[in-house]
Protein backbone atom coordinates (compact mmCIF):
# COMPACT_ATOMS: atom_id res chain seq x y z
CA UNK A 1 0.00 0.00 0.00
CA UNK A 2 2.78 2.62 1.00
CA UNK A 3 5.12 3.16 -1.80
CA UNK A 4 9.12 4.57 -1.78
CA UNK A 5 10.25 7.31 -3.59
CA UNK A 6 12.13 6.79 -6.79
CA UNK A 7 15.67 8.47 -5.35
CA UNK A 8 16.28 5.28 -3.18
CA UNK A 9 18.20 2.68 -4.57
CA UNK A 10 16.76 -0.97 -5.86
CA UNK A 11 18.34 -2.90 -2.47
CA UNK A 12 17.40 0.14 -0.15
CA UNK A 13 13.28 -0.34 -1.89
CA UNK A 14 13.84 -3.82 -1.11
CA UNK A 15 14.71 -3.83 2.71
CA UNK A 16 12.06 -1.12 3.40
CA UNK A 17 9.65 -2.86 2.01
CA UNK A 18 10.79 -6.55 3.34
CA UNK A 19 11.13 -4.35 7.12
CA UNK A 20 7.31 -3.00 6.17
CA UNK A 21 5.50 -6.78 5.82
CA UNK A 22 7.76 -8.02 8.37
CA UNK A 23 6.75 -5.85 11.14
CA UNK A 24 3.24 -5.44 9.50
CA UNK A 25 2.83 -9.07 9.74
CA UNK A 26 3.67 -8.68 13.77
CA UNK A 27 0.32 -7.23 14.59
CA UNK A 28 -2.60 -7.75 15.77
CA UNK A 29 -1.78 -10.66 18.29
CA UNK A 30 -3.29 -10.20 21.92
CA UNK A 31 -4.00 -6.47 20.31
CA UNK A 32 -0.07 -6.18 20.28
CA UNK A 33 2.91 -7.15 17.98
CA UNK A 34 3.58 -10.44 17.39
CA UNK A 35 6.09 -12.90 18.10
CA UNK A 36 8.90 -14.54 16.26
CA UNK A 37 8.44 -18.40 15.21
CA UNK A 38 10.03 -21.37 13.58
CA UNK A 39 10.62 -19.53 10.32
CA UNK A 40 9.06 -15.67 10.54
CA UNK A 41 7.03 -13.56 12.72
CA UNK A 42 3.55 -14.65 14.01
CA UNK A 43 1.03 -12.16 14.60
CA UNK A 44 -1.16 -11.40 11.61
CA UNK A 45 0.79 -14.34 9.40
CA UNK A 46 3.60 -16.32 9.42
CA UNK A 47 6.43 -15.13 7.25
CA UNK A 48 9.52 -16.33 6.27
CA UNK A 49 12.40 -13.22 6.88
CA UNK A 50 15.36 -15.54 4.95
CA UNK A 51 15.76 -18.57 2.61
CA UNK A 52 18.34 -21.25 4.07
CA UNK A 53 20.56 -20.22 2.41
CA UNK A 54 20.77 -16.00 3.46
CA UNK A 55 19.98 -17.24 7.21
CA UNK A 56 23.44 -19.05 6.57
CA UNK A 57 25.31 -15.46 5.62
CA UNK A 58 23.44 -13.51 8.29
CA UNK A 59 24.86 -16.60 11.06
CA UNK A 60 28.33 -16.77 9.11
CA UNK A 61 28.34 -12.82 9.44
CA UNK A 62 27.40 -12.94 13.24
CA UNK A 63 29.89 -15.06 14.38
CA UNK A 64 32.59 -13.82 12.73
CA UNK A 65 32.00 -10.13 14.34
CA UNK A 66 31.83 -12.49 17.27
CA UNK A 67 32.19 -16.13 17.99
CA UNK A 68 29.16 -16.77 19.22
CA UNK A 69 26.60 -19.54 20.87
CA UNK A 70 23.71 -20.39 19.21
CA UNK A 71 21.35 -18.64 21.33
CA UNK A 72 23.66 -15.56 21.06
CA UNK A 73 23.24 -15.77 17.78
CA UNK A 74 19.26 -16.06 17.92
CA UNK A 75 19.22 -13.44 20.39
CA UNK A 76 21.93 -10.98 18.63
CA UNK A 77 19.23 -10.98 15.86
CA UNK A 78 16.32 -10.29 17.81
CA UNK A 79 18.19 -7.03 19.22
CA UNK A 80 19.08 -5.93 15.82
CA UNK A 81 15.13 -5.97 14.58
CA UNK A 82 13.89 -4.38 17.66
CA UNK A 83 12.15 -7.58 18.68
CA UNK A 84 10.43 -7.96 15.46
CA UNK A 85 11.86 -11.36 14.15
CA UNK A 86 14.14 -14.12 15.73
CA UNK A 87 14.94 -17.33 14.27
CA UNK A 88 13.95 -20.64 16.48
CA UNK A 89 16.10 -22.83 17.23
CA UNK A 90 15.18 -25.38 15.19
CA UNK A 91 15.91 -23.42 12.43
CA UNK A 92 19.31 -21.62 14.10
CA UNK A 93 20.83 -25.34 15.32
CA UNK A 94 20.65 -27.38 12.28
CA UNK A 95 21.82 -24.68 9.92
CA UNK A 96 25.09 -24.16 12.40
CA UNK A 97 25.65 -27.93 12.12
CA UNK A 98 25.29 -27.22 8.02
CA UNK A 99 28.07 -24.47 8.29
CA UNK A 100 30.29 -26.95 10.42
CA UNK A 101 29.90 -29.61 7.67
CA UNK A 102 30.95 -26.56 5.14
CA UNK A 103 33.96 -25.98 6.89
CA UNK A 104 32.74 -22.44 7.47
CA UNK A 105 32.51 -22.59 11.35
CA UNK A 106 34.60 -23.95 13.89
CA UNK A 107 33.61 -24.93 17.78
CA UNK A 108 35.83 -23.13 20.32
CA UNK A 109 36.03 -23.05 23.94
CA UNK A 110 33.84 -20.55 25.77
CA UNK A 111 33.34 -19.36 28.95
CA UNK A 112 32.47 -22.57 31.44
CA UNK A 113 31.62 -25.22 30.12
CA UNK A 114 29.89 -24.01 27.51
CA UNK A 115 31.59 -23.71 23.43
CA UNK A 116 31.26 -21.19 21.10
CA UNK A 117 31.52 -21.22 17.95
CA UNK A 118 34.00 -19.23 15.39
CA UNK A 119 34.63 -18.50 11.77
CA UNK A 120 36.76 -20.39 10.35
CA UNK A 121 39.12 -19.62 6.83
CA UNK A 122 36.42 -21.19 4.69
CA UNK A 123 33.98 -19.10 6.00
CA UNK A 124 36.09 -15.41 6.15
CA UNK A 125 36.23 -16.40 2.06
CA UNK A 126 32.42 -17.18 1.67
CA UNK A 127 31.73 -13.48 3.48
CA UNK A 128 34.41 -12.08 1.05
CA UNK A 129 33.04 -13.68 -1.84
CA UNK A 130 29.44 -12.77 -0.96
CA UNK A 131 30.04 -9.65 1.04
CA UNK A 132 27.38 -7.42 -1.34
CA UNK A 133 24.76 -10.11 -0.23
CA UNK A 134 26.02 -10.38 3.02
CA UNK A 135 25.86 -6.49 3.47
CA UNK A 136 22.19 -6.65 2.10
CA UNK A 137 20.80 -9.06 4.67
CA UNK A 138 22.37 -7.62 7.69
CA UNK A 139 20.58 -4.21 6.26
CA UNK A 140 17.40 -5.92 5.83
CA UNK A 141 17.78 -7.06 9.82
CA UNK A 142 18.49 -3.15 10.28
CA UNK A 143 15.36 -1.89 8.29
CA UNK A 144 12.89 -4.40 10.28
CA UNK A 145 14.47 -2.82 13.46
CA UNK A 146 14.27 0.68 12.06
CA UNK A 147 10.89 -0.41 10.95
CA UNK A 148 9.83 -1.42 13.85
CA UNK A 149 10.79 1.56 16.01
CA UNK A 150 8.50 3.67 14.11
CA UNK A 151 5.78 1.52 13.86
CA UNK A 152 5.64 1.00 17.76
CA UNK A 153 4.72 4.34 18.64
CA UNK A 154 1.60 4.63 20.55
CA UNK A 155 0.26 7.32 18.56
CA UNK A 156 0.66 5.41 15.12
CA UNK A 157 -0.81 1.81 17.06
CA UNK A 158 -3.69 3.56 18.27
CA UNK A 159 -4.53 4.94 15.01
CA UNK A 160 -4.15 1.89 13.36
CA UNK A 161 -6.29 0.09 15.44
CA UNK A 162 -8.86 2.85 15.62
CA UNK A 163 -8.98 2.32 11.94
CA UNK A 164 -9.77 -1.42 12.53
CA UNK A 165 -11.85 -1.02 14.57
CA UNK A 166 -14.33 1.18 13.05
CA UNK A 167 -14.25 -0.80 9.74
CA UNK A 168 -15.30 -3.62 11.45
CA UNK A 169 -18.11 -1.86 12.91
CA UNK A 170 -19.40 0.29 9.76
CA UNK A 171 -19.07 -2.56 7.31
CA UNK A 172 -19.48 -5.90 8.83
CA UNK A 173 -23.31 -5.30 9.57
CA UNK A 174 -25.35 -6.30 6.89
CA UNK A 175 -26.68 -2.64 6.77
CA UNK A 176 -23.36 -1.75 5.24
CA UNK A 177 -24.18 -1.40 1.44
CA UNK A 178 -22.26 -1.47 -1.74
CA UNK A 179 -22.06 2.64 -1.90
CA UNK A 180 -20.77 2.94 1.60
CA UNK A 181 -18.22 0.33 1.11
CA UNK A 182 -16.88 1.90 -1.96
CA UNK A 183 -16.44 5.42 -0.20
CA UNK A 184 -14.74 3.63 3.05
CA UNK A 185 -12.30 2.32 0.77
CA UNK A 186 -11.58 5.44 -1.91
CA UNK A 187 -11.26 7.56 1.82
CA UNK A 188 -8.41 4.96 2.88
CA UNK A 189 -6.70 5.24 -0.82
CA UNK A 190 -6.70 8.38 -0.12
CA UNK A 191 -5.22 8.52 3.16
CA UNK A 192 -2.68 6.08 1.99
CA UNK A 193 -1.70 8.35 -0.84
CA UNK A 194 -1.24 11.38 1.47
CA UNK A 195 0.69 9.23 3.56
CA UNK A 196 2.94 8.03 0.95
CA UNK A 197 3.76 11.71 -0.58
CA UNK A 198 4.96 13.09 3.12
Amino acid sequence: MFGFHHGRSRDDQHSRAEAWRAVRSGWGRHGGSGFAGEDGIHGGGRRRVFDGGELRLVLLRLIADRPSHGYDLIRAIEERTGGAYAPSPGVVYPTLTMLGDMEQIAEQPGEGTRRVFAVAEEGRRVLADKAKEVEALMHRLDAIGAMRARTEGGSIRRAMHNLKAVLQHKLAGEAADRATIEQAVALIDDAAQRIERL
